[in-house]
């Protein structure tokens, strides 16, 4: 089978069941190949088949109208990546502190909290030692491989656009839900619960890029710029927790307070920013967006086919 060499739907040579079956394939292909990558550190390895997991899911999500197995597929992917996150966790709070110490480096002493940094360090070699990753790591492959075998039994019932229209507007509805309740109460939970709608939202609009490169580039990287925002803004919540489950292992009282009083700081701007591209990017009803895309879709076959006329002429 032909993989295609990007996450993205080629709908003009294509059946929308080929790519899905298709771009599974690659995908899984290349989160083994990362699992057999002796190169990669144990948390790159982790990460990248997180990230894999995630696009899998992104793509079941957009064909889940017409897609029998949407759900079991959905859930397998889900508890694969999940079986590892507290490798990727440990990293990314490591990431978070410095990325936050960036921002405010010429407000702060930066060298004040090079301890806090270390414990977090030692954290994350503890967590590295203490579990059997190399067994579960394995079995991750072993998933992933039952996967691979299981995509190529994938069908659809649907054919074309209608096929995908439905999990493209319950995903966009979803992330606008998602946005209103999180402007109403913008706890960190609510903001987290809407950057998955975002990203789910980022994926499915990379799916479907070529359907007009020019308009849709501008939304993919309105997507993905929301979707980190909102991603930071989690990744300090738990950062913030991390620290004051046992503030005295990682700094003193006025180290944590300090780390504490520039993390709600840093959450306050990315709320404020979040929102306002939000507000943008998920202006239009779902109706609008699934008509105009639609247009799309059909304005390239349009185009493919007059091209193919021209060539056979």
């Amino acid at each position: 089978m032909k993989a295609p060499v990007t996450y993205r739907f080629e709908h003009t040579t294509r059946t929308v069941e080929e790519n899905l079956r298709s771009i599974a394939h690659s995908q899984i292909e290349k989160a083994l190949a990362e699992l057999d990558d002796t190169e990669m550190s144990v948390q790159d390895t982790v990460h990248q088949v997180r990230k894999r997991c995630k696009k899998l899911r992104g793509l079941v999500r957009l064909v889940r109208g017409s897609f029998s197995d949407y759900k079991s597929e959905n859930q397998k992917f889900r508890d694969t990546a999940a079986q590892l996150s507290y490798i990727r966790d440990a990293e990314a709070i490591i990431e978070t502190h410095d990325d936050l110490i960036g921002v405010y480096g010429d407000q702060i002493d930066q060298m004040a909290f090079s301890s806090v940094r270390d414990q977090l360090a030692a954290r994350q070699e503890k967590i590295l030692t203490e579990r059997d990753i190399e067994q579960k790591l394995a079995q991750l492959r072993a998933e992933m491989v039952d996967a691979r075998d299981r995509t190529h039994q994938w069908r659809l019932s649907e054919k074309s656009f209608e096929a995908i229209e439905g999990g493209l507007a319950k995903t966009y509805k979803r992330a606008r839900t998602a946005m209103a309740a999180a402007h109403k109460d913008p706890t960190p939970e609510k903001l987290h619960e809407w950057r998955k709608r975002v990203k789910y939202h980022w994926y499915h609009a990379r799916l479907l890029r070529d359907i007009w490169p020019l308009m849709m580039r501008a939304h993919v990287e309105a997507a993905d710029k929301l979707s980190d925002m909102l991603g930071d803004h989690h990744d300090l919540a738990v950062y913030r927790m991390t620290l004051l489950s046992d503030p005295e292992s990682y700094g003193d009282s006025e180290q944590i307070e300090a780390l504490i009083g520039l993390i709600v700081a840093r959450q306050s701007v990315l709320a404020q920013e979040a929102f306002v591209l939000g507000a943008r990017l998920l202006a239009e009803r779902p109706s609008a967006l699934v008509k105009r895309w639609r247009a799309f879709w059909r304005t390239a076959l349009r185009q493919e086919a007059a091209r193919e006329n021209a060539l056979a002429a």
